[in-house]
């Protein structure tokens, strides 16, 4: 039996997921990137990292619920909806922070390292957010299929390494590659640790995606299987 499109339904609790989604995301950007970390961690050593990594992760977590609950095409919905999201927030902080400050206010300086990312570093994030959530939900809504709904930690768990590799391979070569910011023989190092964290963060919140899964598919009486959906991520009719 062929599944109900979708958009012909409305939801009690979509537009929440939808909007700690874009939330998460939307910190993850402007809030982690000013600050570099750097923790001792057994059996490692030490470890230095975006503090952006802390965050973005758990888009990802949003990213499977919506996707295993609603659908490829409503997660699809969502997915350009932050993409809308992280460029007007770009775009403003870019005006912010070029306008001139007043005299009295001494914390330009301070202002323009937390937002003022530069162009190439934006853009590289946007590409690489686009491709990898998008990733994502496909590799989730086709292993559902594959697996007949069983399993919900294989698709979690496999949607985000797919989906992340996919965005750490974009993000530091297009953001960082022949800048000196990061050395170009450090490179994959550090898209080595930025790829084991953020899939450890998923594998973490395993159990709490299994609770907010199985909480939504019953109060929601919804688990969409996409039989009949177009995956083209620029298909947005569905």
């Amino acid at each position: 039996m062929k599944n109900p499109t979708p958009s012909v339904r409305e939801y009690r609790y979509f537009n929440l997921v939808m909007v700690a989604f874009v939330t998460v995301l939307i910190c993850s950007n402007l809030i982690g990137p000013a600050k570099i970390a750097q923790v001792d961690l057994p059996l490692w050593g030490l470890l230095t990292f975006g503090a952006g990594v802390l965050f973005f992760p758990i888009s990802y977590v949003f990213g499977d619920i919506l996707t295993e609950v609603y659908g490829y095409a409503r997660a699809r919905k969502v997915i350009w909806s932050g993409f809308a999201a992280l460029a007007f927030a770009s775009i403003m902080a870019s005006i912010v922070v070029a306008l001139p400050p007043a005299p009295f206010w001494k914390h330009q300086a301070a202002y323009e390292v937390a937002f003022g990312s530069t162009w190439r570093i934006v853009l590289a994030s946007m590409i690489a957010y686009f491709c990898g959530e998008f990733v994502n939900s496909l590799v989730l809504a086709k292993m559902k299929l594959i697996t007949q709904g069983r399993h919900l930690w294989s698709r979690t768990i496999g949607s985000t390494i797919a989906g992340e590799a996919v965005d750490s391979a974009l993000f530091y070569p297009l953001a960082f590659y022949g800048t000196g910011i990061i050395p170009d023989d450090k490179l994959l190092l550090v898209m080595l640790a930025q790829f084991t964290l953020k899939v450890g963060v998923e594998i973490l919140f395993t159990p709490i995606t299994y609770k907010i899964v199985n909480w939504l598919k019953r109060a929601e009486n919804e688990d969409y299987y996409d039989r009949q959906t177009n995956f083209n991520p620029f298909h947005l009719k569905d």
